[in-house]
């Protein structure tokens, strides 16, 4: 994880995977990929989001569908608490 990044699974099946992140103001997820599709709701804060060659600010109530092997990062603008479901499972988060 990065620092300000804190991850909680959530649940967890065959083919999805849900976690809660809570990132600090200032922290920054660098540009990445994987191969998993990721889809989000920003509950708290603001997010400024890198998916592919777009940029955009999410607020509360926004959502968003990041397809697998998209590169993407985000800077946390305030606070935020986040849900993520992830497709499949990330291995990585549950070990």
């Amino acid at each position: 994880m990065v620092s300000g990044v804190r991850l909680k699974n959530l649940a967890y099946g065959e083919s999805t995977h849900m976690t809660e992140v809570r990132l600090d103001r200032g922290a920054t997820v660098p540009l990445h990929a994987h191969p998993h599709e990721q889809t989000g709701y920003l509950i708290t804060g603001r997010l400024d989001f890198t998916i592919g060659a777009t940029r955009v600010v999410a607020e509360p109530g926004d959502s968003w569908s990041i397809p697998g092997n998209v590169e993407h990062g985000v800077e946390v603008l305030e606070a935020a608490v986040v849900v993520e479901v992830f497709s499949p499972p990330r291995e990585d988060y549950l070990a």
